[in-house]
């Protein structure tokens, strides 16, 4: 078929390649013009307006690299090549854990370390080198294109290409959506007589700090083997691994605590905080410089789920979406290009098993999105759910706590006192853990592995012998935002 796939990030350069290797002709549209750069640091300034997120801290987990290597080992091979670097489950324990063994499919729990802006680069270039795949960037879609209701032989649209907002018109077998969270697809699909695109949203409740940082001449990280990030119940944070001696540090607040919001806007106070937080610090002995004077901020983040079939049937045939278009989650848990690439792979499997019927293919895709994906859309949705809490009653003054009958309060102190120690001297613990983290398990295979769940309930019985947990930074928020600068 011709395609054309509306946005050039990972989901729709994801998208245009899996499907151009399955033998479709693809034409990627995409706002911002962005000529190739020619290295990975060059990439990191790219102007991206249409896709602010690709300056903050990503992570590409098992679940990606896993599709990389099947369906695109050149990609990864480039990926390599161009300074990113594989982290390793095995490599970098903690020293407390003295039960490991290697198992057979432990060679999946491999992430890959490297800047969003690195990642988008390669794929593009590899998509561009392809030849079967057209991109134009510089330029906007303004809408739909589709044949009149009532000659289209159905009781839906049917769309037939896309509008371009220098007034060109491009007919094509099908549209994919995969311009984001801000698409306008709404608005598209009602301009064109579709019934209410149905959605499900909430928000996140945080906002996003990130900075990005680049290992002095002669300085390498810290040892890994300690903890990467913390939730502190006000405050969020991880560190994560670049590519070519880069990392990042994301520090995520609740979007009513107006003074942290304030305070870690600006790069000297964003510094100082992560110079107070356990897991971060020994990043800041003076191993590193930043890449920028900025640091970056999102907010309005979203936990959305959009429902193009509903009963069954697609509200519009020949227009399908992945990424952002379709599912959004937390970008704290750092899913969100491993399920763009997986959406797109879903997809493609399903055109294959439908080559002359895009509908029964819309209808299959679906189905994989919402057994495969739409998990993961309500684990997020739940955990949020949970940090609103936490994080209202701690700005509050309050104890998030102090209902001892409450099950809330029962799973918070089994994930403090069981899970988090479980992780640092358990291998079976983390190898679950790890699995599901990697997209590899489902969100709840870790809560129904019966030997799993006894052995973090066995260390949590056992909290009462064992020396509090090391704090992963100041408990209280009052007493961290007086380490701040004013």
């Amino acid at each position: 078929m011709d395609v054309t796939v509306i946005g050039g990030g990972v989901s729709g350069l994801g998208a245009a390649l899996t499907l151009a290797r399955r033998g479709h002709d693809v034409t990627v549209i995409e706002r911002d013009h962005t000529p190739m750069p020619m290295s990975a640091d060059e990439a990191f300034d790219w102007d991206r307006r249409g896709a602010p997120q690709v300056r903050h801290s990503h992570a590409f987990l098992g679940r990606l690299r896993q599709l990389l290597l099947s369906d695109h080992p050149d990609i990864y091979a480039d990926l390599l090549a161009e300074g990113a670097t594989e982290i390793r489950f095995g490599d970098d324990l903690p020293p407390e854990m003295t039960d490991f063994e290697p198992q057979p499919d432990d060679d999946e729990l491999v992430m890959l370390a490297c800047r969003r802006t690195t990642f988008e680069w390669v794929v593009r270039r590899t998509a561009v080198a392809e030849g079967r795949v057209a991109l134009r960037t510089g330029v906007a879609v303004d809408g739909l294109l589709a044949a009149p209701l009532d000659t289209a032989g159905t009781a839906r649209p049917v769309v037939t290409g896309v509008r371009l907002s220098d007034g060109t018109e491009i007919l094509t077998d099908l549209v994919v959506i995969a311009s984001g969270r801000r698409a306008a697809v709404a608005e598209w699909m009602d301009a064109i007589g579709s019934p209410a695109l149905v959605e499900q949203a909430e928000d996140t409740g945080i906002v996003y700090f990130s900075r990005f940082y680049r290992l002095l001449d002669g300085m390498d990280h810290p040892p890994r083997s300690g903890v990467i990030g913390g939730d502190l119940g006000y405050l969020k944070y991880g560190v994560f691994v670049g590519d070519n001696r880069t990392f990042s540090v994301t520090l995520a607040v609740p979007s009513d605590d107006t003074e942290l919001r304030r305070r870690l806007g600006d790069a000297a106070a964003f510094d100082c905080a992560a110079q107070e937080l356990v897991a971060t610090a020994p990043w800041f002995d003076g191993r590193a410089e930043p890449l920028s004077p900025t640091v970056y901020v999102m907010a309005g983040l979203l936990n959305r789920w959009r429902d193009y079939v509903v009963d069954g049937e697609p509200l519009v045939e020949r227009l399908i979406p992945v990424g952002d278009a379709v599912l959004c989650t937390n970008p704290l848990y750092g899913r969100g290009c491993s399920t763009a690439f997986w959406a797109a792979h879903l997809l493609a499997d399903a055109l294959d098993a439908h080559p002359a019927d895009v509908v029964a293919a819309a209808i299959e895709y679906d189905g994989a999105l919402r057994s495969e994906i739409q998990p993961w859309y309500r684990a997020s949705v739940e955990q949020d759910g949970e940090a609103r809490r936490v994080a209202a009653s701690l700005l509050a003054g309050a104890d998030p706590d102090s209902d001892a009958d409450d099950p809330r309060t029962f799973m918070r102190g089994v994930f403090r006192d069981g899970l988090l120690p479980s992780l640092r001297t358990d291998a079976v613990v983390l190898r679950a853990f790890m699995r599901s983290f990697n997209l590899l398990a489902t969100p709840d295979a870790l809560a129904k592995d019966p030997d799993v769940t006894a052995r973090i309930l066995a260390v949590w019985q056992d909290r009462a012998n064992r020396s509090p947990a090391l704090a992963l930074g100041p408990r209280h928020r009052d007493d961290f935002v007086e380490l701040l600068p004013a």
